[in-house]
């Protein structure tokens, strides 16, 4: 037989298989309580929305016929046009040919990889990062370099080494520890990338998911107020729908000066030509009738259930454990005690509470920071997510007395 990692290019030694996918095979064990994937709760879904665009769209020979067909690469134009506006209420003034779309933010990122990453070169992330983004910047062989933990004080900040290819952060309720950053610290790392001179993406994935706070203006809005206008900038932003409306459509967006969407629009013509022309004709039409009516919706839900996470963790974690108490998002960032590995803690919380959530060392480059955890909440009700936590709590007691000094 053939010896197939003989033949495979030296890149693929840096693919491995997400956590994440792996421990969301465990949903299908209905006795498991599951605090790991990320996932929207289906029940907000509009569904009906979706169902009779689709019926309305092909039941329209002439509709029909276009969104069945192949079309531009730059995405559906209508659908483009209303992000724009969409981006403007952001305080981001941009026109079509400054968006591209996307299948799901997750491309974006793996264009984005594509297009800055020569071999070897360093890219700037967040300790601990969004694990997907790594996966997507694996495949084009970089090294890593972090921000630094106090953003405030990051324009001046020295990496060291070479120039990094371009900066990834998230700067509202960040995945996986569910921070945000503060207007200061938004400034300080613009004016960071500025005195490096590198490209900076900004990943808004849960932009949209805020309970607390007044919300804070993207990076790339505060960019094109310096540099004058967004062309002149060097913020490139990833939205996606899969938050807010739904995953399954596949459908995420680029904002960027033009001449980055051009390069982008060349990468998506090699890669799949373009997004599928029907799922866009349908999102522009249930995004932009019942994004705004969905959201406080989906806002009240996950604040209910964040809260129900946040009350469990103060009741029944030992105190030698600390989290986040995020804004807005999905999640929450546990740490243990250093002698503790997330890993194994996994494994016991599996096998004798019948709870899961991600061990933090799958959101590192380096895989360092075992004594983290990430719990998402978006997915639980209340009881689940209140049980879950107890039961969770005790297997961390067990585990920090069976490792005592």
């Amino acid at each position: 037989m053939i010896d197939w990692d003989a033949r495979y290019a030296k890149r693929a030694g840096r693919m491995a298989a997400s956590e994440i996918r792996e421990l969301l095979k465990l949903l299908e064990q209905p006795d498991i309580i599951s605090f790991a994937g990320g996932i929207p709760d289906p029940a907000l879904f509009p569904q009906a929305e979706i169902a009779a665009s689709y019926h309305g769209i092909l039941s329209d020979p002439a509709r029909a016929a276009a969104a069945l067909q192949y079309s531009v690469s730059e995405g559906y134009p209508p659908l483009r046009e209303w992000l724009a506006g969409y981006m403007a209420n952001l305080g981001v003034p941009c026109g079509r040919d400054n968006i591209i779309i996307t299948n799901g933010s997750q491309q974006a990122l793996d264009f984005l990889g594509r297009l800055f990453i020569n071999p070897g070169d360093p890219v700037l992330v967040s300790d601990p990062t969004y694990l997907g983004a790594l996966q997507a910047f694996n495949s084009y062989e970089p090294s890593y370099v972090h921000f630094p933990h106090d953003l405030a004080g990051a324009a001046g900040f020295e990496p060291g080494g070479a120039k990094p290819a371009f900066g990834y952060i998230m700067p509202d309720f960040q995945n996986p520890t569910g921070v945000s950053m503060d207007m200061a610290e938004r400034e300080a790392v613009l004016g960071l990338t500025h005195k490096l001179d590198i490209p900076l993406i900004e990943d808004a994935a849960y932009e949209k998911l805020r309970y607390d706070g007044e919300p804070l203006p993207p990076l790339l809005a505060l960019e094109c107020e310096r540099a004058g206008g967004i062309d002149n900038g060097r913020v490139i932003y990833c939205g996606t729908f899969s938050k807010t409306v739904v995953p399954a459509l596949r459908l995420g967006w680029v904002v960027a000066p033009r001449e980055v969407i051009r390069k982008l629009v060349l990468i998506k013509q090699a890669s799949d030509l373009h997004s599928a022309t029907l799922n866009q004709m349908v999102m522009f039409e249930v995004a932009s009738k019942t994004l705004d009516a969905n959201i406080g919706r989906i806002r009240s839900t996950y604040k209910a259930r964040r809260d129900a996470m946040l009350a469990a963790l103060e009741s029944h974690m030992p105190q030698e454990v600390t989290w986040t108490k995020p804004l807005g998002g999905m999640f929450i960032w546990v740490t243990m005690p250093e002698r503790l590995d997330g890993a194994k803690v996994l494994h016991r919380a599996i096998d004798e509470a019948r709870v899961a959530f991600v061990p933090g060392g799958a959101f590192r480059s380096d895989a360092s920071g075992r004594n983290t955890f990430r719990l998402s909440f978006s997915l639980s009700d209340v009881d689940s997510i209140a049980k879950g936590i107890e039961r969770l709590g005790d297997v961390l007691k067990s585990a920090i007395e069976a490792n005592a000094d």
